[in-house]
């Protein structure tokens, strides 16, 4: 048997953690530089707030239905993802972190042991929500993809109240006649357009579907979707990941870039946070692209994009910035108005595995590794290189940024007593 453990409506959730004030109020997030809502809870979407639109489209909806609109603050959802994580971790002997707000767990090898499944589920419920206050639901199933099916049960079908473990065939034909086809993990849309010219309307409709038909008018992922429907086991989660083939950080500014200095201090930014991303998976860059350019909107579109190539492969932040900033340098336009910034590590390889060079430069591995730990144990950019800059005026705009109550020092809620 499997969980799958998910918070409801996570951003919005971690927001009400540290102001109980807003917990029956309808809340919102929105994107980088305040753009997009990409966060809704129920009380937001209840008042017509739809997610995925631009924020400047329904802001005077918000003013008139009192709904609170925030910027993203990444930093707390961070912490209080690894937190619920940790809580989640210790119902089962195997867990598998989905995305920030969804963890798998598996009962495999110790399900005679539970007495009770919706019981266990019930006991999750309350230690995460006792010791981090984010609320979830919790679906148990015999497949990975049924653990989905009842973790959509738990928070949209009456009756369950966040808690649904599939315990008979009754129950869960019963269950895939109230979805639709497009709510099945791994159903997009236009798969489910498809299915429904084949009159396949809801998940219990695909589940009968003959699996020869889906591999071979679909997909073979299809078809284990459906045998998983059936209760066979046919998708488990990878016990080690594939590193990454390319590694990118790109992000639009806040405020548009007219000057070469703040164009190589968001360069180095974003070489930096690459370079981070490299280390952690213990791969060395030879190639990387470094681009920047207006917005596709504006009257006369522009910018660069160039690859830069090392004779040796590194993850050093000072080199990449080094490549970066001199790319920038020669490249600055003084007639545009830069929005799209990034580079991309683009050819990756093992450092485990690389082939020594006599004529290389020594180089010191322990100056990164201080680097890392102290941003590890302090946070994000305790330490930076100052080619990036103190005040960066071209930021990512956060306009209604709440404080990063477990990440920053300042932001440590006072309790009077």
């Amino acid at each position: 048997m499997y969980a799958l453990v998910d918070a409801n409506s996570f951003y919005c959730s971690a927001e009400q953690v540290f102001r109980p004030d807003w917990r029956n109020r309808p809340i919102v997030v929105l994107s980088n530089n305040d753009g997009m809502i990409v966060a809704a809870n129920r009380l937001a979407k209840e008042a017509g707030i739809n997610k995925f639109g631009p924020y400047f489209e329904a802001q005077k909806l918000c003013e008139q239905k009192g709904v609170i609109a925030l910027s993203s603050n990444y930093e707390l959802y961070g912490s209080l993802s690894a937190a619920m994580m940790e809580v989640i971790g210790r119902f089962a002997p195997e867990q598998h972190i989905y995305s920030i707000d969804e963890s798998f767990l598996s009962f495999k090898h110790c399900y005679p042991a539970i007495p009770c499944l919706t019981e266990h589920a019930m006991k999750i419920r309350r230690a995460v929500w006792k010791e981090t206050r984010l609320p979830v639901c919790v679906g148990i199933g015999p497949t990975l993809t049924l653990a989905k099916v009842a973790n959509h049960a738990a928070k949209r079908i009456a009756g369950y109240n966040g808690v649904c473990a599939i315990s008979s065939d009754e129950q869960r034909i019963s269950i895939l006649k109230t979805m639709k086809t497009n709510d099945v993990w791994g159903v997009g849309n236009r798969i489910a357009k498809r299915l429904g010219m084949m009159n396949i309307h809801n998940a219990f409709a695909l589940s009968q579907m003959k699996t020869g038909i889906a591999s071979k008018q679909f997909s073979i992922e299809l078809e284990r979707t459906i045998r998983e429907l059936n209760g066979e086991v046919c998708k488990t989660w990878d016990e080690a990941r594939a590193d990454k083939k390319q590694i990118f950080s790109t992000r639009s500014v806040g405020n548009r870039v007219t000057d070469s200095t703040s164009l190589c201090q968001a360069l180095s930014k974003h070489a930096s946070t690459a370079a981070a991303k490299a280390r952690t998976q213990g791969s060395l860059c030879k190639s990387m692209l470094i681009f920047a350019s207006n917005s596709p909107f504006d009257e006369q579109p522009g910018g660069f994009k160039f690859v830069h190539h090392f004779n040796y492969p590194t993850n050093d932040t000072c080199e990449l910035i080094e490549a970066a900033t001199r790319a920038a340098i020669v490249r600055f336009n003084p007639a545009i108005r830069y929005y799209k910034i990034g580079v991309g590590l683009i050819n990756l390889c093992s450092e485990a595995n690389l082939q020594g060079d006599l004529f290389e430069k020594c180089r010191n591995p322990n100056k990164m590794l201080v680097l890392d730990s102290i941003n590890a144990k302090y946070g994000t950019d305790s330490l930076f290189l100052a080619a990036q800059g103190i005040s960066q005026k071209w930021g990512m705009r956060r306009e209604m940024l709440t404080p990063q109550y477990t990440t920053r020092w300042k932001d440590i809620p006072l309790i009077k007593c």
